[in-house]
């Protein structure tokens, strides 16, 4: 697609090479990963998915250019088993699209000025302004802390509790002023990293319910994949990784106590992985390409 460049576009490519028949991509996008796979394999067919209505647009100039071998439909991957389709091979590229991140009218961005909404399909669910105004302390918490990561969460989730009777935050900027004036910046100075980059991540994850998404995505993937289809995933930030990188190892019959612990061999096995460490981007591609550097992806194929 013009002016999207999809992340880890060799390895995808590579991943997919020899494989032929159905192949799904659960999180069509800007689309690039899926019509560079078209044009790569002509024996290759996809269906692709997402609840993103603007998604759905770019999917039809994509119709237009493989009328028999591109179908699309309005579903998020983790209710793939709508379809009753087996696959060849799937693909799940996590996150926020380039195409979200850049438009300002979607909220996902901290450095444009927009509505506050953050939602993937901006016709179902609440905005996260709304979320907000009427979250309890638990649901902050588990925002703040755990999705987002962010060490001064206390603070935050007080200031904001504290402030949401007399504050409206509408905009992104409003909310941002509002990060920047109760958050301590010590620590996203050194990192080199905005200091609302947590707090909208953690938001973001809530707002989207997307690791429960990516939880239910991940096993009605691999029970849609035929033998010896090939699975391929790529995450973001280590919450995604960390979901993945457990299920595949369950299925690859390994099992750690601790994710940096040496794996241990158990009795089941249904699958086996393609590349023992997660494929990172290159430092070309990194700066081609700014937003691959957080990327990891991580593939198996199905026994």
């Amino acid at each position: 697609m013009e002016g999207h460049i999809p992340v880890l576009k060799k390895p995808i490519l590579e991943a997919f090479r020899n494989v032929s028949g159905l192949l799904l991509d659960g999180t069509f996008g800007g689309g690039g990963h899926t019509e560079a796979l078209l044009e790569q394999n002509s024996s290759l067919n996809v269906t692709g998915l997402d609840v993103d209505p603007e998604a759905q647009v770019r999917a039809e100039s994509l119709k237009q250019q493989f009328p028999r071998r591109f179908e699309f439909y309005p579903l998020n991957f983790s209710e793939l088993e709508q379809l009753h389709k087996t696959f060849d091979g799937v693909l799940l590229d996590l996150g926020v699209s380039s195409f979200q991140l850049d438009n300002a009218d979607r909220g996902f961005s901290f450095i444009k000025e927009g509505p506050l909404d953050m939602r993937m399909n901006p016709n179902s669910g609440i905005p996260a302004s709304h979320f907000l105004k009427t979250a309890t302390s638990e649901e902050l918490t588990k925002a703040i802390r755990d999705y987002g990561e962010e060490p001064h969460w206390k603070f935050v989730v007080k200031s904001i509790l504290n402030a949401r009777e007399t504050e409206t935050w509408e905009t992104t900027t409003e909310f941002v002023a509002f990060l920047l004036e109760n958050t301590p910046l010590m620590h996203s100075k050194k990192r080199g990293i905005h200091p609302a980059t947590r707090v909208f991540q953690g938001i973001r994850i809530a707002v989207n319910d997307e690791l429960n998404h990516l939880e239910k995505g991940l096993t009605a993937a691999f029970n849609a994949l035929n033998k010896a289809g090939i699975l391929a995933v790529i995450s973001f930030h280590s919450l995604e990784d960390r979901i993945v990188k457990q299920h595949f190892y369950e299925w690859c019959g390994r099992s750690t106590n601790r994710l940096d612990e040496q794996p241990r061999q158990l009795k089941t096995i249904s699958a086996e992985l393609l590349a023992r460490k997660p494929i990172v981007a290159t430092d070309e591609e990194v700066r081609v390409n700014p937003r691959a550097r957080s990327a990891k992806l991580r593939i198996l194929r199905k026994l």
